[in-house]
């Protein structure tokens, strides 16, 4: 039986699926940049999600989707559109960006090895549904107009702040509204109006030309297609005290039913001091910076298991060498393997025990190195690893069994290591791992000794 964190009731609860396809809705991308990897740690703890119910023998339909209009540079409906920004930064048109960032966002998704959703819907190929609700929200009395569009009065709805845990007076206070003509200041944008030069991305509306608000592209691409309530909603935990918390409000008002069962959010990944990984400043790491250095994607992959995904995690480069070595040797470690026949009846029940235990991931990944390290059968070992692998999604299938061919690496990859083993031995850390990144761009990892040796593997295989 599945146990979930839910950030709606504060606690961890039984999962019992009410249908016999599980819903999951997971926040998408706003595509006007690429996507950093605190992006990514949000949608591996989807994927993992996804893979683990499927894992305990059920279907599941997710859907993720793409924000390609409408998300203010501000969660307070102020400023630009974060794709009419992009416009002006990079002299394409606002479609041309949409096109080019979904495209490198399902390429770092498929280097990471992350399931594709069983529908991507585009917020701008569904105008029709956002209208539908906004106007099911202006009939029940929740909706009003100023300047610049049509808002979502929060003092209409009583459940405001449930998600979050504050009351709404408590949201309140010291908040500055902002925007002329708001009556509270947690109100948010339903629909804005188009001002000022005609936007490349705007339509039609009972209320005059403009385009959607941020939070109600989600409220109506989740019904369309999962119904409502569906079973589970995810997404980073900074979504939680504004865009959820508003998906609910205005969900709720206007259906008069729950939005969805469970919402489980991911953590930070954050920088030794504490910050976050953010677009707004300069600690931008994409998927690209990890691979540019010589990392393997799975490698981060593998460091984000490193920690629940209901706790921060810190990144460094120390870890990440930490998570490289450990991929390398355990692709080393299987190769030698038999080939896969029967299973470790034991150590897989632990770790679906984990998987079931809130996606215990670290705790899992404990379980996967205590079986490669038992004294049993190596046929058993790889069968049971490649079921491990339906989750931990590393593409063991590559190496379990498969003894690698000799290759000797060329003179320029020997000299390195040559003055890599020096380095190390004069204690130069940072001249070793300068090396160590020189060698990983020409395609070689390595493994280093606990007697100061190393050993050169062929990287990314």
């Amino acid at each position: 039986m599945f146990r979930f964190y839910n950030s709606l009731s504060r606690r961890v609860e039984e999962f019992v699926p009410k249908k016999k396809i599980i819903g999951i809705y997971s926040c998408g991308p706003t595509v006007y940049h690429f996507v950093h990897i605190g992006n990514m740690r949000s949608f591996l703890l989807s994927d993992v999600l996804r893979r683990s119910l499927m894992y305990g023998g059920y279907s599941v339909k997710q859907v993720m989707n793409i924000t390609d209009v409408g998300h203010l540079v501000s969660d307070a409906d102020e400023g630009d559109d974060k794709m009419e920004k992009a416009v002006r930064r990079e002299g394409k048109t606002a479609w041309d960006i949409a096109a080019f960032y979904t495209d490198a966002f399902l390429a770092d998704c498929k280097r990471l090895r992350l399931l594709p959703p069983t529908k991507m819907p585009r917020a701008t190929d569904h105008i029709k549904e956002q209208i539908a609700l906004v106007v099911a929200l202006e009939k029940g009395g929740h909706v009003y107009r100023i300047k610049d569009g049509m808002y979502f009065d929060t003092a209409t709805f009583p459940g405001y702040g449930k998600l979050s845990g504050q009351k709404l007076e408590d949201k309140q206070g010291g908040k500055r509204i902002g925007i002329a003509g708001k009556r509270n200041a947690s109100d948010f944008a339903l629909w804005k109006f188009s001002q000022g030069a005609k936007r490349e991305m705007e339509w039609e509306s009972p209320w005059g030309v403009g385009f959607p608000g941020w939070h109600i592209e989600c409220s109506a691409m989740s019904r369309k297609y999962l119904g409502q309530p569906f079973d589970i909603h995810t997404g980073g935990i900074d979504h939680l005290p504004v865009h959820h918390e508003n998906e609910i409000a205005q969900s709720e008002a206007a259906y008069g039913v729950p939005l969805t069962r469970f919402w489980m959010h991911g953590e930070f990944l954050v920088l030794g001091d504490g910050e976050k990984i953010s677009k707004s400043k300069d600690n931008f790491l994409t998927l690209q910076t990890l691979i540019d250095r010589g990392y393997d994607p799975l490698a981060f992959r593998l460091f984000c298991f490193s920690a629940h995904y209901r706790t921060p995690l810190t990144f460094s480069w120390q870890a990440m060498d930490a998570a490289q070595n450990a991929l390398n040797n355990l692709r080393q470690t299987v190769r030698a393997w038999e080939k896969p026949r029967g299973g470790v009846e034991d150590f897989e029940k632990r770790f679906l025990a984990a998987l079931e235990n809130d996606l215990d991931m670290p705790k899992a990944v404990a379980v996967m190195w205590e079986m490669v390290k038992a004294d049993v059968s190596t046929a058993a070992k790889a069968a049971s690893l490649l079921r491990f692998d339906t989750i931990l999604g590393l593409d063991f299938k590559k190496y379990v069994a498969k003894p690698a061919k000799a290759e000797k690496p060329s003179a320029a990859a020997a000299k390195l290591l040559t003055q890599r083993l020096k380095a190390r031995a004069d204690k130069d850390w940072k001249e070793s791992d300068r090396l160590r990144d020189e060698l990983q761009k020409l395609g070689w990892g390595v493994l280093d000794g606990k007697d100061g040796g190393m050993t050169l593997v062929k990287s990314q295989q």
